[in-house]
């Protein structure tokens, strides 16, 4: 595993939609105000915030690796805000903030990618494309890992988890063929489960396929071991509640599963009344709780052609408008 303490330099991704974030977010007009990243990783968005912070303005950047972290804290060295880094789940971000006494905050980024830190370091185990050990954890001093879930789930859970983290067609072949061969041999690495899921999907398949075969296993095996889903609509509501009245939420999201929790969050927060359309009388008395800013801008091509992986990148931003 690649530790940003010795003498080899840490792998930066480059951030997505840095000028829409910027424009929601408005550290430039903000220069006083306090900003939350959810996901630092190495720093790529938080170093275009802090850029705009004055002095009085405070930065909080939380990951759950501490390598990245490390990474970032060089990488936000000497900008003139106060900048505090966190190893903690965003869906703690309330505890974070609780231990700087700062009660509300201006704004808050969530960026659900996974950083090239992470993915070009073969020992981490994200990649179908380079082999090593099948780990897959955020935090990789913690929690159960993909080789773990592989060798240990039943079949049944396997598909499960491929059919609704990964939407995987071939789910059932995928669990069973990894069943099979776990039967034989333990499987311990990227490529065993690269040659596996080849081996499930048939040929024809895989070359109508756009993407690599693995790509959706490895999609699916990556969220069950960081418990991703559960923990973002754990984490949006826990940022949104962070907020000052009138600051801002931007969540940048990178497959359907993501954005389809987001959209709901920001729709359910928006909606005055939360009674079903047929119901005879309304009987709550939910207020309107978001202005959405913005449903959905995407990548522009120029971006796209710059950074390949910005290309399935989407973008939703709101203004918390009553506490």
């Amino acid at each position: 595993m690649t530790d940003p303490s010795t003498d080899e330099k840490p792998v930066f991704h480059d951030p997505v939609m840095v000028e829409e974030v910027l424009s929601y977010l408005e550290p430039q007009k903000k220069k006083s105000g306090v900003f939350v990243d959810a996901t630092t990783s190495t720093g790529g968005h938080a170093k275009e915030v802090v850029k705009h912070l004055g002095s009085a303005g405070t930065f909080i950047g939380l990951d759950l690796d501490r390598f990245a972290l490390e990474a970032a804290s060089d990488r936000l060295n000497g900008f003139a805000p106060e900048v505090k880094l966190y190893q903690a789940n965003y869906k703690n971000v309330d505890l974070v903030l609780e231990k700087t006494r700062i009660e509300a905050v201006d704004g808050i980024l969530f960026d659900l990618g996974f950083s090239s830190f992470q993915l070009e370091d073969s020992e981490r185990g994200f990649s179908f494309q380079e082999e090593g050990p099948l780990d897959m954890r955020m935090n990789p001093e913690e929690g159960i890992t993909a080789e773990e879930i592989v060798n240990q789930y039943s079949f049944a859970e396997l598909k499960n988890i491929f059919l609704r983290y990964g939407e995987e067609g071939w789910a059932d072949g995928v669990a069973k063929e990894i069943v099979k061969v776990r039967e034989k041999n333990k499987i311990t690495s990227t490529g065993q489960l690269v040659d596996i899921i080849r081996e499930a999907i048939p040929k024809g398949e895989r070359k109508r396929r756009k993407t690599h075969p693995a790509t959706k296993t490895f999609q699916a095996l990556r969220i069950a071991v960081n418990k991703e889903l559960s923990n973002l609509e754990e984490g949006l509501k826990t940022g949104f509640n962070c907020l000052k009245k009138d600051g801002v939420i931007v969540v940048i999201s990178y497959h359907s599963l993501e954005d389809r929790r987001v959209k709901r969050f920001f729709n359910f927060k928006e909606k005055d009344c939360i009674c079903p359309p047929d119901f005879p009388v309304c009987r709550c008395d939910k207020e309107k709780e978001i202005q959405i800013l913005v449903k959905g801008v995407t990548p522009g091509e120029s971006e796209i052609r710059e950074n390949p992986r910005a290309r399935s990148a989407r973008l939703r931003a709101g203004k918390r408008v009553k506490t």
